[in-house]
């Protein structure tokens, strides 16, 4: 395993960090907050300049990448933005990874050309009211009527919905006895009549957040279905993977720009009439969160490299997840407190660092179910 880059991979981050300086600087990314406004205008950036096709095949107009480079890609935009970065691996993960391997030729030359240019985006409905952690449980149905199916439930925590064009949307066509049998998965237009979407105010995650999308006799067609029928659970699975792999390197990114901020901020803040790094209790602090931010690259690497190789087991998604989301949340605990009451006053973006970081051990998995998932891998 080679943990150097590429000359590709250099030139690719200088690009994208140049490009990001400019169109999504720190004050940026606050006013997106702020206003509870998408980043659109970094996301099409990246478009414009063909970021978002990293991960597609050349012959759909992507640049064939791996996922070493997407990770560094999102690495990178998340330091800048985390939102962008989640929003940007939604694309990556179910307009792109999802339908080019799992699709019909007819799905793909539909799906990704348009994801490549940065013109659909993508969210992903598979929690719902009484199925958060036990997400197989699920209960919304799709039932077949002729070459359609009709859709009808809710669906919790469908984060970007409401500027999606697509929802991949895990449905319960069949009750076969277990309850990962049954399950499918349609690519659903979000404007399909029938669908009505909230957006839920929540602590963090203000620019793009995360909705509840209620489905009342939504019709659609038969060529909406991704992959087999009745087979759709180990899609949801193979797709929560490669969400590990996404969502890890942009949140330790983000976890990244926090310690950049609070080292700063203790090189020139006086306290004592010293800078307040020159404490020892301030410099454990910063040495904790040093060791933590390399753990969590080095973890991404391997778990990047793992998946190029078709080795990622079910442990090392679990391990990735945990790690990564106590880190962040860790990191922007530690660096709030070394603002001390600057951390706390709204003009200071360490207050969304530590708003955002604390879904990292709830969304997609909590942090004890990462743990169950350990603990069984080794036998207990």
């Amino acid at each position: 395993m080679n943990f150097g880059l590429t000359s590709e991979q250099e030139a690719m981050l200088h690009h994208v960090r140049t490009l990001l300086d400019d169109v999504c600087p720190m004050a940026y990314a606050a006013r997106c907050d702020e206003a509870q406004k998408p980043p659109r205008e970094a996301f099409d950036a990246l478009a414009r300049n063909g970021w978002l096709g990293l991960i597609a095949p050349e012959e759909y107009g992507g640049a064939g990448g791996t996922p070493t480079d997407l990770a560094l890609l999102l690495e990178e935009t998340g330091n800048h933005f985390e939102e962008l970065g989640l929003w940007l691996f939604r694309n990556f993960t179910y307009g792109c990874y999802a339908v080019l391997k799992h699709g019909t030729e007819e799905q793909k030359r539909r799906i990704v050309p348009g994801t490549v240019k940065g013109e659909l985006s993508f969210a992903f409905a598979l929690t719902e009211p009484d199925s958060g952690s036990d997400a197989a449980a699920l209960r919304t149905r799709a039932v077949a009527d002729g070459d359609d199916f009709i859709i009808n439930g809710r669906k919790q925590f469908t984060s970007g919905m409401d500027i999606a064009d697509y929802a991949l949307v895990a449905l319960r066509t069949n009750d076969l006895g277990k309850k990962q049998l049954g399950i499918s998965t349609f690519l659903v237009p979000t404007k399909t009549p029938g669908i009505e979407v909230r957006r839920i105010p929540t602590l963090g995650q203000h620019a793009i957040g995360t909705t509840e999308v209620t489905f009342t006799n939504v019709r659609v067609s038969r060529i909406a279905l991704l992959g087999k029928l009745d087979e759709g659970w180990s899609i949801c699975e193979d797709t929560l993977r490669y969400e590990r792999l996404c969502l890890s390197a942009a949140r330790i990114g983000a976890a990244r720009r926090a310690f950049e901020f609070a080292l700063d901020y203790a090189k020139t803040r006086h306290q004592f009439g010293k800078p307040i790094g020159s404490f020892q209790v301030t410099q454990h602090k910063f040495a904790d969160m040093k060791v933590m931010l390399d753990t969590a690259q080095t973890m991404i690497r391997r778990y990047a490299w793992l998946m190029e190789n078709n080795q990622a087991q079910r442990a090392d998604t679990a391990v990735i997840k945990y790690y990564i989301g106590e880190s962040y949340k860790t990191i922007s605990d530690m660096c709030l407190q070394i603002l001390g009451g600057y951390g706390y006053c709204m003009e200071y973006p360490m207050q969304r660092f530590f708003r955002d970081s604390r879904l990292a051990t709830i969304g997609g998995g909590t942090s004890e179910i990462q743990k169950n998932i350990i603990a069984a891998t080794l036998g207990l």
